[in-house]
């Protein structure tokens, strides 16, 4: 039972992050890692607890680590084309 307030306590501080970033893109992305690697803090353990074999958290991180490389590449087309990161100047027809 302690394993859950451990694991969801940083994921609520996460999506807290996350939605109070309002400035920059990469304030954002960070903290969808925060969650991401508090979702793969809390499939460890549960796996570790039922005694399931971890092959499966090797999946997770390697699409998590695509979806970093993913938000990346956008944070780096936006800085070339816009000049910043800031999430106001992000628009759909600029892209």
């Amino acid at each position: 039972m302690f394993y859950y307030v451990i694991v969801t306590i940083p994921m609520i501080c996460g999506v807290i992050a996350f939605c109070s970033t309002r400035n920059h893109l990469l304030l954002a992305l960070l903290s969808l890692e925060f969650v991401v690697l508090s979702v793969f803090y809390m499939m460890v353990v549960l796996m570790m607890m039922y005694g399931y074999e971890l092959y499966f958290s090797l999946i997770f991180l390697v699409f998590s680590v695509c979806e970093g490389a993913l938000g990346l590449s956008i944070l780096v087309k936006l800085v070339r084309s816009q000049g910043n990161d800031y999430l106001m100047s992000l628009s759909v027809l600029s892209w």
